[in-house]
């Protein structure tokens, strides 16, 4: 279980002396907050990316900065950039970080305090992550504090596991307030959520489907669209449904069950009943528009019982649903 920072507030009279406003359209991250009173100067959360996490001393060779252990673990992909006060230390700051951490269930993998142990680890951050893509918002004085700060680093890398088994990695970078700037806090979270799939189609042609046939007694196609919990045909399919159609028009002795598959999320009656319906609409579409003799064709739905693949996250439940041609 992932728990919230809480610590002391700091005085808002210090931010508005130095003009610092939270950054737009950004939020804390469930799993991990601000320390308490920072304010936020940078937001960036896309659903799907691959980080660059160090998990080793960041060094330079042959003009390079160079990483011997980087992580790079793909997901839902959350950077947060925070200011704090000079009021506060970094080393205050970096032991809440470590102890909300530790009560999460995370597993620090590699950890370092000061420029003597960190490194590079100031040049890393600097030219690969915090000073790209116009990341640090509010102008000279956010970006002259991390960089500053970054002269009495303190990082870690931490990884764990949520409730559902999916992977989490946590690295937090502290830059401490020096000389008369604040300091600086940077969050990276990433989520090994299941990419989005599905995006980009790739219909087997008649031919592939007749080998299948032939090999297997029966080819998946999972081409054909509907909208949840409906039962027509989306417009979409057209590329599946012409190729079934073609595989049919080709071989005029072939006859075939139109079985359609669903996943397990619902009632099993239901989905009993949206399989069969499904099945039958695929069967309408060939029969009435690429003419195929409806007696070679026999539509059947099976539900959430013959899945190819584990029901328990969204690619095996993908791959479950499905509409299959069985040869009779």
């Amino acid at each position: 279980m992932f728990v919230l920072l809480c610590c002391v507030a700091v005085s808002q009279s210090a931010f508005a002396q130095l003009n610092v406003r939270e950054v737009k359209g950004g939020k804390d991250h469930p799993l991990l907050s601000r320390f308490e009173g920072a304010k936020m100067v940078g937001y960036n959360a896309v659903r799907y990316d691959q980080a660059e996490l160090p998990a080793s001393r960041p060094y330079f060779r042959d003009n390079t900065i160079r990483v011997d252990n980087l992580l790079k673990p793909e997901g839902s992909y959350t950077r947060i950039a925070y200011v704090f006060p000079k009021d506060r230390s970094g080393l205050e700051v970096f032991r809440n970080y470590q102890a909300a951490i530790a009560q999460a269930g995370l597993k620090v993998i590699y950890s370092c305090e000061k420029k003597e142990a960190c490194g590079a680890l100031e040049s890393y951050y600097n030219s690969s992550y915090l000073m790209r893509d116009g990341f640090l918002e509010g102008g000279t004085g956010i970006h002259n504090s991390f960089n500053a700060g970054l002269g009495e680093p303190r990082y870690l890398v931490a990884q764990g596991a949520r409730p559902d088994g999916s992977p989490v990695h946590v690295a937090v970078l502290v830059a401490a307030p020096l000389r008369d700037y604040m300091g600086g806090i940077s969050l990276q979270i990433v989520e090994g959520k299941p990419m989005d799939t599905g995006k980009v189609a790739a219909t087997l042609n008649a031919g592939d489907m007749a080998r299948r046939i032939a090999a297997e007694g029966k080819v998946a196609v999972y081409g054909v669209y509907f909208d949840t919990d409906k039962a027509e045909v989306k417009p979409d399919s057209k590329a599946a449904l012409a190729e079934m159609g073609k595989l049919l028009q080709q071989d005029k002795n072939l006859k075939v069950h139109i079985v359609g598959h669903t996943d397990n999320q619902g009632a099993a009656a239901r989905n009993m009943d949206l399989s069969q319906k499904r099945a039958e609409s695929v069967a309408k579409v060939l029969t009435t528009e690429y003419k195929i003799d409806a007696r070679r064709l026999s539509a059947k739905g099976v539900g959430p019982y013959a899945p190819v693949m584990s029901n328990d996250a969204e690619p095996g439940r993908e791959k479950n649903r499905r509409v299959e041609l069985v040869k009779q």
